[in-house]
Parts: structure tokens; C-alpha cells; sequence
């Protein structure tokens, strides 16, 4: 009795899907891959060094002596004490706006008729420039965090509201009509389907809205305050520090890009099922 072996042929395509949807291994150590992404910042810091080290210019220091400010005061507790103020206005003005942000967009975004309504209004408020604002809020509202709480999160409410809009318009109608089917409860839909499905959206105006919040957060705080590193830089200026007030500017940008890669960390991390289907 013979046996008949058969061969399962795979084709090309076959192949080919297979191979995408296998986990690709990084071909480069962590270091490495750190370095692909911070080489240019690091040609930005070794070309300002050069360029500055024999600087006898009073508005243009050299960079050695930046960096000496910027350990001494970061030493001494002086930066510390000043990022922590403006950290927590600007966790604070940020989850409020997000909280506004994500609530009124699932609002608009799931009713055409306020949609309609509001729209008109949406562009407009946006197109107002919110550094301008700020001395309007502070005169209005008093001094203290309260106002520069109240501007970072004017200021960031508009990438994440638009954002969460227009993630609830994508949302396939088919998964509407299949919840509408099956009868889903409306908070189960709201969270699940609604909210699970504009996250990836959400998410994108959150990162948009951090750089913006973090130079509100320092225009805010030149305005009648003594806290923060707005006022660290400023009272700098003021009295022609000039090294501590470019040391200042450098604290907030390193600042603002270790938030970044923060949130695209945690990003990651929450939409890891996005970033798998989308093969990024």
C-alpha cells in the first residue's frame, strides 16, 4: 500500500503576508537606536559650542558658560524648585483641557445638529492667539496658579477637542449599526466603541497640544508672578543676566523633549494594539 504525500504550496502573496505580520526584531541595540533619534541635537549642542567658545559678545555667551549657570542653579535647587511650579500648572491646565476637550468633542462629534451650531464658534476661538490672552485671564481672574491653569488649558482645549471630533466621525458605521443591533448600553457604547475608537485621534491632539502648553505655561508666567521658570528667565533678563536667561530658555527645551518622549512612551504603550495593526 503506498503512501501519497502532498506538498502545500504557499504563493507569493501568501508569503508575503506572512512575513509582515511576523514581529520584526530591532536590529539595533537601545543605545543605538537612542542615537538615531538625538544626533541631531547633539550636532545642534557641538556647532553652538564651537561657535560660541571665543564669543566676546555680552548678548552671546558661550555655551560652556550656559551650561555652568545651568548646573549651578539646577545644584542649588533655584530650577527645581521653579519646574516644579510650572509642571504641576501645566499637568493641571492640560487634564483639564483634556477632560473639556475629549467630553464636548464626543458631544459634537456624535450630534450633527450641534456640530452645525458650533462649528462657526470652534474656528473662531481657536484662531485667537492665546499668548495674548494671558494678561486678559490673569486681570480677570486674579493672581496666583488659578489664571495660568485657566490659559494653558484655553490654550490646549482646541488641538484635543478637534482631534476627539473627528475621531468620533471616523468611526466606521458599521460598528454603529452592529452596536445599534445588539442593543449595546450607551455608556458601554460611549466607553468601547466611541471612545476606544477616536483615542489613536485623541492621543495625536494631546501631543499637539503639549508643546503649546508648555510655552503658554512660560508666557504665563511672566505676567505678575514669582514662581516658574517664565519668571526664572524673565527676572534674568531683567536684571542682564544674560547667561541664566539663555540657561532658562535651555532648561525648558530639554524639559519640553523629555515630556515628548515621555508621551510617546506612554502612547505607545496604550495604543499598542493601533500601532501593531498599522505595522508602525
Amino acid at each position: 500500500m503506498s503512501e501519497t504525500t502532498k506538498t502545500v504550496g504557499v504563493t507569493p502573496s501568501e508569503a508575503a503576508i506572512k512575513s509582515r505580520q511576523r514581529p520584526k526584531k530591532d536590529r539595533f541595540p537601545a543605545p543605538i537606536r537612542v542615537l538615531e533619534h538625538s544626533w541631531l541635537i547633539v550636532l545642534v549642542l557641538a556647532v553652538w559650542w564651537l561657535a560660541t567658545e571665543r564669543s566676546t559678545n555680552f548678548f552671546v555667551p558661550p555655551l560652556s558658560r550656559i551650561l555652568e549657570v545651568a548646573w549651578r542653579d539646577v545644584l542649588n535647587g533655584v530650577v527645581l524648585n521653579n519646574a516644579i511650579y510650572s509642571l504641576t500648572n501645566l499637568a493641571a491646565g492640560l487634564g483639564l483641557a483634556l477632560v473639556v476637550g475629549v467630553v464636548l468633542g464626543i458631544a459634537i462629534g456624535e450630534t450633527k445638529r450641534l456640530r452645525e451650531i458650533v462649528d462657526p464658534v470652534l474656528h473662531f476661538f481657536r484662531s485667537i492667539p492665546q499668548s495674548a490672552l494671558v494678561p486678559l485671564i490673569i486681570g480677570a481672574f486674579g493672581l496666583g496658579q488659578g489664571p495660568k491653569i485657566y490659559t494653558i488649558a484655553f490654550a490646549t482645549v482646541w488641538p484635543i477637542l478637534l482631534n476627539t471630533i473627528d475621531g468620533v466621525l471616523g468611526v466606521e458605521p458599521t460598528v454603529r449599526s452592529f452596536a445599534k443591533v445588539y442593543r449595546i448600553p450607551p455608556m458601554l457604547y460611549f466607553r468601547r466603541v466611541v471612545l476606544s475608537s477616536a483615542l489613536p485621534q485623541i492621543l495625536a491632539g494631546v501631543r499637539v497640544a503639549l508643546p503649546i502648553g508648555i510655552t503658554v505655561m512660560v508666557v504665563s508666567e511672566l505676567f505678575a508672578s514669582t514662581r516658574g521658570l517664565g519668571y526664572y528667565i524673565l527676572n534674568a533678563s531683567q536684571t542682564f543676566k544674560v547667561p541664566e536667561t539663555w540657561a532658562g530658555a535651555l532648561i525648558v527645551g530639554i524639559i519640553g523633549y523629555l515630556i515628548t518622549l515621555l508621551f510617546i512612551v506612554i502612547e505607545r504603550r496604550i495604543l499598542s494594539w493601533y500601532f501593531r495593526s498599522a505595522g508602525k
